[in-house]
C-alpha cells in the first residue's frame, strides 16, 4: 500500500504568503491555461483563468548534489494537502513520467529509476518501495517537473 502526498502544507502557506522559492525569488502569480497546471499541494488541477503561483522548488530538506530543483504550480487560494493511499487519477495522463527511488541520505537511486506511462506508475512505486534500502519515490512529469512523494503506508 501506498502514501501519497502533496508538498508540505509549511511550504505552501510560505509560498502563498510570498515567500522565497528555492531560487531566493517571490513566486509569480499567473492566470492558469491550457489544462495542464497541477497544484502540488493539493493535487488536483488548477482550472483555466483560475490564479496560480509558478516557481522553483526544491523536495527535498537541504542542499546536496541530488537535490534537484525545478517549476511547479501552486493554487493560489487555499486548499488540503493531498494524503491518500492512491494517485490521483488525473496522473494516467502522465505520459510518459519518470520514477525513480531515493535513499535515506536523499541520494537517487540510479538502479530504480524509470520512464513509464502514466498508468503504470502506481504498479512502479510499489515495486521500487519493495526494496528496503528504498525510502520513497519521486514521480515526475516527462519534463521532469516534481508531481509529488510517494511512501509505503
Amino acid at each position: 500500500m501506498l502514501r501519497v502526498q502533496g508538498i508540505p502544507t509549511e511550504a505552501f502557506n510560505h509560498f502563498r504568503d510570498g515567500g522565497a522559492d528555492a531560487n531566493g525569488q517571490a513566486p509569480v502569480v499567473m492566470k492558469a491555461a491550457g489544462g495542464a497546471n497541477p497544484c502540488r499541494h493539493c493535487l488536483d488541477l488548477v482550472a483555466d483563468g483560475e490564479d496560480k503561483l509558478v516557481l522553483s522548488y526544491r523536495p527535498f530538506d537541504a542542499p546536496q548534489p541530488y537535490a534537484e530543483t525545478g517549476p511547479i504550480f501552486l493554487h493560489k487560494r487555499a486548499c488540503a494537502r493531498y494524503e491518500r493511499s492512491q494517485l490521483p487519477r488525473w496522473f494516467t495522463l502522465l505520459d510518459p513520467a519518470a520514477i525513480r527511488g531515493y535513499g535515506a541520505d536523499d541520494w537517487i537511486r540510479y538502479d530504480t529509476g524509470r520512464i513509464v506511462r502514466g498508468c503504470e506508475l502506481a504498479e512502479k512505486s510499489v515495486a521500487i518501495l519493495e526494496d528496503a534500502s528504498i525510502a520513497y519515490v519521486h514521480i515526475r512529469s516527462k519534463f521532469g517537473c516534481f508531481q509529488c512523494r510517494v511512501d509505503r503506508a
